[in-house]
């Protein structure tokens, strides 16, 4: 059988979650040989009761993923696993990162910059007109949008680009096959065309209001920036300015208007150093080190590079340095293989071994 038929079918076993999933795909090796081991075998695995073996022996995730396979195929929709190439390498090094999702469109997850505009559903005249002003300044900049296509601000991303032709993603809290508000349906399949829409959801899932703080996580796991346009002192946007902080994203507010309530919420992150103002596109792209494309060769990859090297260059720029065991949990890539990667990677002068099995950039 297919693989992903495994995976999806991990994905909808009742009770596993995903650090349950990675630890069983560490162990057996992928995700069908977990459906092929016996009871003894799985209690072994770390954080595998009794229980949860039954579970997963009684195969009910794997049924509900043929069901749900075919369900995909009739959309047009699919999946993508965290060990797949495809699969956002932003989101890879992330602890509490989805292990599978559900897309739709011709999204590109690693080509380009991605950055999300997030605010307001009561988004005034003002966060409408920026919005529309920071996606037409990034044309030619080589950028995603991403937002959460709900009302105010992120419909307006959203919109602007399709305008515009810039790739645009909208990260959903629903199954796939829900759109909401459904008044967007029509924004979201004209996205298809250049990005489209994601989710952690199985199909059929129905808005609710405990998985949209989930939903903004992947937002800003997906970015390279997030700007917060307009936001009341408590929101939505607020919250995915938060996890970019902890994601280590850059993270920008547009300042407002004093007696504006939506300007609260981007005013107090400024003052408390928690985004840096925005003042403007160049201002944003300065920030970024995007205008100079001697930023991008600096940071460009030989083409040499195999995919497993690529990434593990790569974590090492966005950690500094790393534990080999860490390296190998983050990569999916086995400690002895990494271990040859390393050093191969010292030899050419782009890894350093540092002591107690630490590695850097060289």
């Amino acid at each position: 059988m297919d693989q992903r038929l495994y995976q999806l079918g991990l994905h909808l076993t009742p009770g596993l979650g995903g650090v349950l999933i990675r630890y069983l795909i560490a162990h057996f090796g992928d995700a069908q040989k977990v459906f092929e081991a016996n009871f003894k075998t799985l209690i072994r695995v770390t954080g595998v009761g009794e229980a949860l073996a039954r579970t997963i022996l009684q195969k009910e995730g794997l049924r509900s993923a043929e069901s749900e396979l075919q369900k995909l195929a009739k959309i047009n929709a699919g999946v993508v696993f965290y060990t797949d190439v495809v699969f956002p390498q932003r989101l890879k090094s992330l602890y509490d990162a989805p292990v599978l999702l559900y897309t739709k469109g011709s999204i590109d997850f690693n080509t380009g910059r991605f950055v999300s505009l997030v605010g307001t559903r009561k988004a005034t005249d003002y966060g409408r007109n920026i919005t529309e002003q920071i996606v037409e300044g990034l044309l030619n900049h080589g950028v995603t949008i991403v937002s959460g296509l709900a009302y105010g601000i992120d419909i307006s991303a959203h919109r602007a680009s399709v305008r515009s032709r810039i790739p645009t993603i909208g990260v959903m809290a629903t199954g796939i096959d829900v759109v909401y508000p459904d008044s967007h349906s029509k924004t979201a399949i004209e996205m298809e065309a250049n990005g489209g829409i994601v989710t952690e959801y199985c199909m059929g899932t129905k808005p609710d209001p405990m998985r949209f703080p989930a939903r903004n996580r992947i937002i800003a796991g997906l970015s390279d920036a997030v700007i917060v346009v307009e936001s009341a002192k408590r929101g939505g946007g607020l919250l995915t300015a938060e996890f970019a902080n902890n994601y280590n994203r850059d993270v920008f507010a547009v300042p407002g208007n004093l007696s504006n309530p939506y300007s609260i919420g981007p005013n107090n992150l400024i003052s408390a150093n928690k985004a840096q103002i925005f003042t403007g596109v160049e201002n944003l792209l300065e920030s970024l080190s995007w205008l100079s494309d001697k930023s991008s060769e600096k940071n460009a990859l030989p083409e040499h590079f195999t995919l497993e090297e690529s990434q593990i260059v790569s974590l090492l720029r966005q950690k500094g340095e790393m534990h080999i065991d860490s390296l190998s949990w983050e990569s999916q890539v086995s400690t002895g293989k990494l271990a040859t990667l390393l050093l191969n990677l010292e030899l050419q002068g782009y890894v350093r071994s540092l002591p107690g099995k630490r590695y850097t950039l060289g």
